[in-house]
């Protein structure tokens, strides 16, 4: 059981992985069309570990005619709920089965420490879908109250072809939340993980195709911006499920109103505040939930509570108090089940925080713990839980997202101030 593994278990376990390489576009395995691979790295350690399709545009053609041909024949979306809730419950099994073995990609390919990938990313991502299959043949069409001579009804459709852009930070969990209910519904489905992180996709599209998904119905498309924006802009593309930078959601906006209009659901950056009063009853509390706010999965979430917005009557209390935490979470193998923060993704996401962590000296922050790279003799990225005091609003650090472990501590002297 994932519990009881060591780091030898583990590090064993990645040793042998076999890493997927290939696009999945109606039922098979394939290279780009152009033949371009692009390779992907283990944060921890800088390696390769290996070169995986670099899908394009003409890549979205075949997946796309594949996914509306497999739409239109039924053989998914007009397929029974009792059938569909079948394969998708398999579906959720079989992630289930190779947990380990999802974990393990999930960590070598992002960084994320081993014990989040085995008690939160790849279980979660099996609830999910277990989830949805369960609500298949649960939710009902409706009757609209109409006089006695008229009969209005309300039925729930699927939409076609859904393109699913997801981002490196939780690649199994958030593919599942956009795959799940699109998948349950009736629909064909694309997803296009990140090039930063394509590999547990790819091994979860061996899973669908065990699992009894119809070929056509659930295609992976490893690729660069490129892929995304064909897939945004895309006329048989009938909705796109988007988690990632708010530029980059803007962009998928306009790619929608300049083709077909086509519907977007948008999931895109953030600067949550955590806002804590004198008069909070457990400071002990409030401060663990503070810290694991801004350094759970190295701080890389949209909803990293990266601002401390605090009563000025505590701050230097509650401060002392997190720097203690922070201490807690220092960066460590991403591979050992005790470690609680690994590596930054890679080496552009990397420079990205350090720059933000140089701009909050610059501007005038107090640096209180952190802002240095450790374990730099591992060849991987990895940067000390940060925390800033003396922040204001006008810095940088307190408006931009950094998408790092780096909280920007502001203080505030009434509510008024703090709103």
């Amino acid at each position: 059981m994932s519990g009881s593994k060591t780091l030898e278990d583990w590090t064993a376990l990645a040793a042998g992985l076999d890493f997927p390489r290939q696009a999945f576009i109606g039922g098979d395995f394939l290279d780009a069309a152009s033949g371009a691979t692009f390779e992907t790295v283990n944060p921890a350690t800088g390696q390769i570990l290996t070169a995986v399709a670099r899908t394009d545009e003409a890549d979205v053609e075949r997946a796309v005619a594949v996914a509306r041909a497999a739409f239109d024949d039924g053989r998914w979306s007009r397929r029974a709920p009792a059938e569909r809730k079948a394969v998708l419950q398999r579906f959720a099994n079989l992630i289930d089965r190779d947990r380990d073995h999802l974990a393990a990609l999930e960590t070598v390919d992002m960084g994320k420490p081993i014990g989040d990938s085995t008690t939160i990313d790849i279980p979660g991502a099996a609830r999910c879908l277990r989830w949805y299959a369960e609500a298949i043949d649960k939710v009902y069409d409706e009757v609209a109250p109409t006089p006695h001579d008229q009969l209005g009804l309300v039925t729930r459709e699927p939409v076609g072809v859904v393109a699913c852009i997801v981002p490196w930070n939780f690649p199994l969990l958030m593919a599942a939340w956009k795959i799940g209910p699109a998948l349950a519904t009736g629909n064909s489905v694309i997803l296009k993980p990140s090039e930063k992180s394509p590999l547990t996709a790819l091994h979860v599209a061996r899973l669908a195709a065990e699992a009894g998904i119809p070929d056509g119905v659930f295609n992976v498309l490893p690729g660069y911006g490129e892929t995304g924006a064909a897939l945004a802009m895309h006329g048989d593309v009938d909705c796109v499920a988007f988690t990632g930078s708010t530029a980059v959601g803007k962009k998928v906006l306009q790619a929608a109103g300049l083709s077909n209009m086509k519907r977007t659901w948008l999931e895109c950056g953030g600067k949550s505040p955590n806002v804590v009063f004198a008069d909070c009853p457990d400071i002990d509390a409030a401060v663990q939930a503070a810290g694991y706010g801004i350094f759970f999965n190295q701080g890389e979430m949209c909803s990293a509570a990266s601002r401390l917005i605090i009563d000025e009557r505590i701050k230097e209390e509650f401060i002392e108090k997190l720097v203690a935490f922070g201490r807690t979470m220092a960066p460590g193998n991403p591979l050992d089940p005790d470690t609680r923060m690994g590596a930054i993704v890679d080496d552009i996401q990397f420079d990205t925080v350090m720059r933000y962590i140089e701009t909050g000296r610059q501007e005038g922050a107090r640096l209180r713990l952190g802002g240095e790279q450790v374990l730099q003799d591992t060849g991987g990225w990895f940067v000390e839980p940060t925390i800033f005091d003396g922040v204001d609003n006008a810095m940088k650090i307190a408006q931009e997202e950094i998408f790092g472990p780096v909280l920007a501590t502001i203080g505030f002297a009434s509510a008024d101030e703090a709103l």
